[in-house]
């Protein structure tokens, strides 16, 4: 195993005081099983699941209960024993927003029976039959993005250059990576290599922060045993956002994600170690993706920890497991402190989007939402890791203007908010980024239907011509019709005339 050390520096980001000591003193909490499952179908990035069973029926921990919809998509797995209850609308939390997605809510009955594993049992040869089974084992990567593993994986197999195992946890409060790194070593390191031979890449880069030694001592220590010479371990800066999928290519490779693109674009595939972990579960266990590790922390819980929640377990209810929260707790977070957003409720369920929850205290959150007026310092444009001009699409975002949002590349934004904390007018920059960013997907959308709707309209016009034109030609093919044969009866009128006239000459 070669251990590397990039020497290059990543644009932009911040050095943030760390909350992670918080969340790590005590092992990782397992063995939990909620009274209730609220199990969203549209809880990855793509397409939404379809539901396969019906209220009233009785399921396994294990067992399909929605089926991968059109790809890319991911099934989705009941994470305890139980039964259907209901499959509704709720509002659940994704990655980057809260949505309204249909659900499929479990009601549990304690026993925890595990469905019995697929069949058959252990890990296909072929590499097709190896991205169904990732697919039906409902993988998505649980760094935060939540795209399909499996079609992140096709997307780049035969042809990738690198494979990059992210254990770069950057964000302040999170440690679930962490603590999964100290725990399962092995397995992060096992899954990574089935990663490498399904996309053929002749490298894989594990990658932790330098602020976390044992995490590091402890992948370094499996991986040399596992003895593969594609195995690298990179310790990186402790600068946030560096676990960005775009910024880890660029300081590992100096090569740079092309705008609008993904790291596949230029051979390089990114996985979580989380993502790595649940691989080699389901390929050595049979085990789809049913739970994934969570941090609770912030200065509003009692025992903040990390947990082994499964899929659709209520964040009020995990939170009791931790202690339960303190008087003064002042607000919810899904995510972390930089890239989360406030929760209305703990009645939400966790999804495979869900990497920490903060309650925080009083002192951790913002008290005032009060702004000035953009000064035009530029500490935005210094600390933005995509090279942005943060400034500039605050006024176009301001002005509705997409062509010049799209010209200033608002799609590169990686809604990282260090703009946010270095803005000195406070002006709450990633939430405007991210409203335009729907805003300008809902403008896209409309010139599609607006596209499609004029195409419709072309359509029925060519119809309607093509129709009047096969109505007149046939007009036409009557009227000849009944020209020729008026001809042909006016010639036998006149053949009948001569012919008469010839027998008349000859009585004469």
């Amino acid at each position: 195993m070669l251990e590397l050390t990039p020497d290059r520096r990543l644009t932009g980001g911040l050095r943030l005081l760390a909350h992670k000591s918080e969340s790590t003193t005590e092992p990782i909490l397992r063995g939990l099983v909620p009274p209730e499952l609220i199990l969203p179908l549209h809880q990855h990035g793509g397409n939404p699941a379809v539901p396969i069973v019906d209220v009233g029926r009785e399921v396994a921990k294990g067992e399909t209960v929605a089926a991968a919809g059109d790809m890319p998509s991911a099934a989705v797995h009941a994470s305890s024993s139980g039964r259907v209850r209901a499959i509704e609308e709720r509002l659940v939390p994704t990655g980057s927003r809260l949505r309204r997605s249909l659900c499929i809510v479990i009601e549990t009955d304690g026993e925890d029976r595990r469905a019995a594993p697929s069949e058959p049992l252990g890990w296909p040869e072929s590499a097709t039959a190896r991205i169904e089974r990732i697919a039906e084992g409902g993988l998505a990567g649980l760094g935060g993005a939540v795209f399909p593993t499996a079609a992140k994986l096709a997307a780049v197999a035969g042809r990738c250059k690198a494979l990059i195992v992210n254990g770069a946890e950057c964000e302040p409060y999170i440690s679930c990576d962490d603590m999964l790194m100290r725990e399962a070593p092995e397995e992060i390191v096992a899954g990574a290599l089935l990663m490498c031979d399904l996309v053929g890449a002749p490298v894989c880069i594990l990658v932790i922060e330098r602020d976390k030694p044992r995490a590091i001592e402890a992948i370094g220590a499996a991986a040399r045993a596992a003895g593969d010479p594609r195995l690298r371990l990179a310790e990186v800066p402790t600068i946030y956002p560096a676990g960005g999928e775009r910024q880890l290519v660029e300081l590992l490779t100096a090569e740079e994600v092309p705008s609008g693109e993904f790291p596949s674009a230029i051979g390089y595939v990114c996985q979580n170690v989380g993502t790595a972990f649940a691989l080699h579960r389901l390929a050595t266990r049979g085990e789809p993706l049913t739970s994934r590790i969570v941090t609770i922390t912030g200065q509003g819980v009692a025992r903040p920890r990390n947990v082994e929640a499964p899929i659709g377990a209520p964040i009020g209810w995990l939170i009791e497991q931790c202690g339960g929260y303190r008087p003064d707790v002042a607000r919810l977070i899904h995510g972390g402190s930089m890239m989360g957003y406030a929760l209305p409720s703990d009645d939400l369920p966790i999804t495979k989007a869900t990497s920490c929850i903060v309650a925080a205290g009083p002192g951790e959150v913002r008290q005032s939402f009060e702004e000035w007026a953009c000064i035009r310092c530029g500490d935005c444009a210094s600390a933005c890791p995509a090279r942005l001009q943060p400034q500039e699409l605050l006024v176009a975002a301001g002005a509705g203007d997409f062509a010049r949002l799209e010209a200033l590349g608002l799609d590169d934004c990686i809604e990282c908010g260090c703009c946010d904390v270095v803005c000195p007018s406070h002006i709450v920059l990633t939430e405007r980024f991210r409203a335009a960013k729907r805003a300008h997907a809902a403008h896209v959308r409309r010139l599609e239907l607006s596209a499609e709707s004029e195409e419709r309209y072309r359509r029925r016009e060519r119809r309607i011509e093509d129709a009047e034109s096969r109505a007149r030609a046939a007009q036409e093919a009557l009227k000849a019709k009944l020209r020729a044969d008026e001809a042909a009866r006016r010639e036998a009128i006149e053949a009948a005339v001569e012919r008469a006239r010839r027998r008349k000459s000859r009585n004469v």
